[in-house]
């Protein structure tokens, strides 16, 4: 491989937001998520704090988690091995309902003020931080105005335990109702080469606002990292993807060669798949920071050498339209979680 593996200590940091609401983070993002949540079996919880911590030995100053990873175990495990370090930045949501005994209730929302006050003091505990870097509502809640949550956001910002405000899949209508009460910092939604929605739904609205894009699943689950192949099955207990149309056995096995394009415009240029599309997620905005996520030293430090991609915007262009020409099978979603994303 010729991207040799380094640190992004040296590599320029990027921008989100502008204004007093802009945040210079590491020009890639870790996505904690799977470390605890929806990915399989949980690793053994040494070896995640260790793979944290040598995340940030190798320049990553920005880190996602959220409430209902877990829930609750995944910010458990980021505050033991980033709480105390105050050179990194740590984004964690609120956004989803618990019952009584704080168990998730399939498929409901929650964004009122209590809500979120709530979640706030409780993650901040969790992640063991005075503050909360960037705080952000993990799904928009049809039950509350956006401008009653971005008002929420700006109060607890006042009393200083929070300092950004984030959005997640959320339309443009909202963004813009949200950012005039309390700027937006950051927008989060899917992006890949197999889902670029955001670039017309939202990417404009970014761009006039001054707000950031944060994509996360930027490997679409493991499958544009090619470790999803056809025949490839998924764990019992903790493994969303076996319920998702898009890894179901057909559509794996149709979706398979667009891995087999990025295999061969990497082998073109020495850089493995998840290179090829790490590489142009970043070459898209200067505003733009990906979040992948891993549970191994190799693959992270393989994400992080995507920062020295360089390829010309003809050739990014040409293997785009490749892949637009390949039927994308299955949708990202299922029934519950499409009708809460944009």
């Amino acid at each position: 491989m010729s991207v040799i593996f380094k640190t992004l200590t040296n590599i320029t940091e990027r921008t989100l937001g502008s204004g007093e609401a802009a945040l210079t983070v590491s020009p890639l993002g870790f996505g904690c998520m799977g470390m605890t949540h929806h990915r399989g079996p949980i690793k053994e919880r040494a070896s995640m704090v260790r793979l944290l911590k040598e995340a940030v030995d190798c320049g990553c100053t920005f880190f996602d988690t959220a409430e209902i990873y877990g829930p609750f175990n995944n910010e458990e495990l980021v505050g033991e091995a980033l709480g105390d370090n105050s050179s990194i930045f740590v984004a964690t949501k609120f956004g989803h309902a618990f019952d009584v005994n704080e168990k998730p209730i399939y498929g409901a929302l929650d964004s009122s003020p209590k809500r979120i006050r709530n979640v706030c003091e409780a993650s901040l505990k969790r992640l063991k931080r005075e503050v909360i870097d960037v705080f952000y509502q993990h799904r928009v809640d049809p039950k509350v105005p956006p401008e009653v949550v971005a008002e929420t956001v700006k109060d607890l910002v006042k009393e200083g335990k929070v300092r950004y405000f984030g959005l997640c899949e959320a339309s443009e209508d909202v963004v813009r109702r949200s950012h005039k009460i309390f700027p937006v910092t950051v927008v989060q939604s899917e992006y890949h080469l197999m889902w670029r929605q955001a670039e017309y739904k939202i990417f404009p609205t970014l761009e006039e606002l001054g707000i950031g894009f944060v994509p996360y699943s930027p490997l679409n689950r493991g499958f544009l990292a090619g470790s999803i192949t056809p025949g490839t099955t998924f764990a019992a207990v903790n493994d969303n993807r076996s319920s998702l149309p898009r890894f179901t056995p057909d559509a794996i096995s149709k979706n398979y060669k667009i891995v087999e394009k990025l295999k061969d415009f990497g082998n073109r240029h020495g850089l493995s798949v998840a290179q090829v599309q790490l590489g142009w997620i970043l070459s898209k905005k200067l505003w733009i920071v990906p979040i992948p996520g891993t549970t191994r030293t190799e693959h992270m430090k393989e994400n992080f050498a995507s920062v020295c991609v360089s390829i010309d915007e003809r050739q990014w262009k040409t293997l785009e339209d490749e892949i637009m020409r390949q039927p994308v099978v299955g949708s990202r979603y299922g029934k519950v979680e499409a009708a809460q994303v944009c």
